[in-house]
């Protein structure tokens, strides 16, 4: 093995024994928090929260929150499909156009059924 090699995995290694062990010093010896702010709900920067902390959602975020997953993991089959559209050929083509048949399927499917009507 060449000494470079060698070099590398001593220091990764190294660092793989260093980071848990500065992660367990600040733990242990890092500031306390006592009394009642330790008991009390933090939230993006908010101190005091209004209202219930146990407070119900509608199901419709939820629902939306699925769509957008949805419909975000569509475009990231569409880049690789976009940097390698020349190579596939029409094949591609036409898979991408079913592809997107599809799509536009659910996404006429969930207009119809109202899904994204707040009312």
């Amino acid at each position: 093995m060449s000494m470079e090699l060698i070099i590398s995995a001593a220091a990764l290694i190294g660092l793989a024994a260093i980071i848990p062990c500065l992660m367990v010093a600040t733990s242990v010896f890092g500031p306390r928090s006592k009394g009642k702010m330790k008991n009390e709900a933090y939230e993006s920067g908010v101190g005091s929260v209004i209202g219930a902390v146990d407070q119900k959602f509608s199901v419709k975020f939820y629902l939306l929150a699925i769509l957008f997953l949805i419909f975000d993991i569509e475009a990231v089959f569409m880049y690789p499909w976009a940097v390698c559209v020349r190579d596939l050929g029409w094949f591609g083509f036409t898979e991408m156009v079913v592809f997107m048949l599809l799509l536009l399927t659910g996404l006429i499917y969930i207009l119809k059924k109202g899904v994204l009507n707040w009312r």
